[in-house]
């Protein structure tokens, strides 16, 4: 009887704890509106979509206290990502993120945004310098549309030089991949 109360509890143990996983940043459905018009998903290609107008209003404000919004990033790509500290997918991926900054960061006409959804921006920075990460630290001075950010982090948006939606992303993702890479540096080479 004891051992398979023990089995039980093991199981229902590995169940919670999965659960909690997959659930702990929001949306789970890492593909839910990521397909690009030909059924990839965005790490094989980065999808054009159409951004609302308003969104050039959005703002961040900077580590340094200073805001910038996305009107004054127009000319540039813009890669967004929206994250927290206590998120499991978001620190699992930010080596990665960090990895591909470093390919851009001698590149002026493309920039990193990492934004912290909890506004925590003191626990942001410690976190990026307490893991050695060259990653500048957001939080939202504006309120973000939908179409951004619809609850799951992490969640990574790219704008293009005209300040429209490439891409965007839910989940955690593996940003090393060379066709992350390769479809930015599209964007960057592109007018």
């Amino acid at each position: 009887m004891k051992m398979q109360f023990k089995k039980l509890a093991v199981r229902s143990g590995i169940f919670i704890v999965t659960a909690i996983s997959l659930a702990a940043c929001g949306n789970t459905d890492k593909n839910k509106g990521n397909r690009t018009t030909d059924g990839n998903t965005p790490t094989e290609e980065i999808a054009k979509v159409e951004a609302p107008a308003e969104t050039s209003d959005i703002s961040f404000k900077g580590e340094d206290g200073k805001t910038v919004t996305l009107r004054s990033l127009k000319g540039k790509v813009v890669f967004i990502n929206f994250w927290a500290t206590w998120c499991p997918p978001c620190i699992h991926e930010m080596p990665s993120i960090n990895e591909l900054r470093k390919t851009f960061k001698d590149n002026t006409e493309i920039e990193f945004l990492m934004v912290d959804v909890d506004n925590k921006i003191d626990e942001s920075s410690a976190f990026m310098k307490d893991n050695g990460y060259d990653l500048p630290v957001y939080t939202p001075a504006s309120n973000i549309p939908s179409d951004y950010l619809a609850g799951a982090i992490p969640t990574t948006v790219i704008l293009d030089k005209k300040g429209e939606m490439a891409g965007r992303m839910e989940g955690g993702r593996d940003y090393t991949d060379p066709e992350i890479a390769k479809a930015l540096n599209e964007l960057v080479e592109s007018d």
